[in-house]
C-alpha cells in the first residue's frame, strides 16, 4: 500500500454505509407515509403500523450517524476563493479538463455544496420530523405548525433524494470514488489528478514522518 493513500478509515467507511442503509430505509418507509400509491412499501417494515413506528426511529438514527460524519468532515468543506473560480469554470469541469481547472483539496466546489445542502436537509428533517411525531411530541405543538411541518418535512425528503441521486451519480461518474469508500485507499495518481492540493498536503505531512 506504499504506493497508496489512505482517504477514509475504516470508521469514516462504515459510518458512511450505515448513514446510507438507514437513508434507503428512511427513504422507503417515508415514500410509504408519503401517498397512498406508495403504501405497498409498507410490506418491508411489516405493515403500515410497523412503518409509522419504525420511521422516525429509522431516520433519528440517519441523522446521530450522519451528524459524526459532519462533523469531521465539516472542516475539509469549508468555501474558499478557488471553490468559486472551479464553479465559474464548469465548462472545464463536465468536459473532464481538470488540467485547467484550480487545485482541489479534499473535496471540490460540487462536493461541498451537497455537503452543506445534506447537512441544512438532515436538519430540518429533524426539526420537522419532532414536530409531525404524533406518539410523542406532535401535542405540544398547534394543528397549523403541524401541518407546516409535513410539508416542510416532505420538501426537504424531495431536495435529499435529489442530492443522494446526484451523489451517487457523481461517486460513479469519477472513477475511483466508489472504490475510495469501499476499501478507504486511492493511488497517488488519483489524488494527483482529481484533488492536487489536497495530495500535497498529505504528502507534506508524510514527509514529516
Amino acid at each position: 500500500m506504499n504506493k497508496d493513500i489512505e482517504r477514509y478509515t475504516p470508521a469514516e467507511r462504515s459510518n458512511h454505509w450505515a448513514v446510507a442503509i438507514l437513508f434507503f430505509l428512511a427513504g422507503l418507509s417515508g415514500l410509504a407515509l408519503f401517498h397512498p400509491s406508495l403504501f405497498w412499501l409498507s410490506n418491508f417494515f411489516g405493515g403500515g403500523p410497523w412503518t409509522r413506528i419504525l420511521h422516525p426511529f429509522l431516520g433519528v438514527a440517519m441523522f446521530l450517524f450522519f451528524i459524526w460524519l459532519a462533523m469531521r468532515f465539516a472542516r475539509h468543506n469549508r468555501w474558499e476563493k478557488s471553490d468559486s473560480q472551479w464553479l465559474k469554470q464548469w465548462k472545464d469541469v463536465v468536459n473532464n479538463r481538470e488540467d485547467r481547472l484550480p487545485e482541489v483539496g479534499r473535496y471540490n466546489a460540487g462536493q461541498k455544496m451537497l455537503f452543506w445542502v445534506l447537512l441544512l436537509s438532515m436538519l430540518v428533517l429533524l426539526a420537522t420530523g419532532v414536530v409531525i411525531w404524533r406518539q410523542y411530541f406532535s401535542h405540544l405543538f398547534g394543528i397549523d405548525l403541524i401541518r407546516f411541518a409535513a410539508l416542510l418535512h416532505a420538501f426537504a425528503a424531495w431536495v435529499l433524494i435529489l442530492s443522494i441521486i446526484v451523489h451517487i451519480y457523481a461517486g460513479i461518474w469519477i472513477k475511483g470514488s466508489v472504490s475510495a469508500m469501499l476499501h478507504g485507499w486511492v493511488s497517488k495518481g488519483w489524488a494527483r489528478k482529481h484533488h492536487g492540493a489536497w495530495y500535497k498536503e498529505v504528502s507534506k505531512e508524510e514527509g514529516k514522518r
